[in-house]
């Protein structure tokens, strides 16, 4: 995955852009009302046992987690920028492959699992293990790699197209 400095670039359409965008907007928005709530249950009484208070303090830090996530992601995202149509799988590639044993190919997204709610395909991070092996790969090559259960799969890269949305 190319990256700008330190920081890992991910791919994303303009679609999914927009979306993150929009949900990071709607968080910050939503800042005064998780703290309003914070506030209402601290009223409530005894923070040690008021259930209330510790739920509404659990589900600010998630926001925050999301946003400052959203702001990073964002931040070094290569938007709409499809990769060159040369038959090597990287980000932003829609890649078809076929593992040993199977007779049907399998086809899907090199991208962001944030990529997933608009693709309409199936997506895997090049992150991960399959990923990361078939990241630089070129059409009708083979590929090897160690599953999380520790059983090496193999197979060939069929093709790689870039995504269209």
């Amino acid at each position: 995955m190319p990256t700008t400095g330190d920081a890992t670039v991910t791919w994303l359409t303009q679609e999914a852009y927009d979306r993150l965008s929009r949900e990071l907007d709607a968080l910050i928005a939503n800042r005064p009302v998780m703290a309003k709530e914070i506030n209402d249950r601290r009223e409530e009484g005894d923070l040690r046992e008021n259930g209330g208070y510790q739920a509404a303090r659990e589900e600010q830090g998630k926001q925050e987690g999301r946003i400052l996530q959203l702001q990073a992601l964002l931040r070094t995202a290569k938007v709409g920028q499809r990769p060159a149509d040369d038959g090597i799988a990287e980000a932003g590639m829609v890649v078809t492959v076929r593992f040993d044993g199977d007779d049907e190919d399998e086809s899907f997204l090199l991208g962001s699992r944030e990529e997933a709610e608009t693709a309409g395909i199936a997506v895997y991070s090049p992150q991960s293990p399959l990923g990361r092996e078939l990241v630089g790969k070129h059409e009708g090559e083979p590929f090897a790699y160690e599953a999380p259960n520790g059983k090496t799969i193999k197979g060939t890269l069929v093709s790689a197209k870039p995504f269209t949305g």
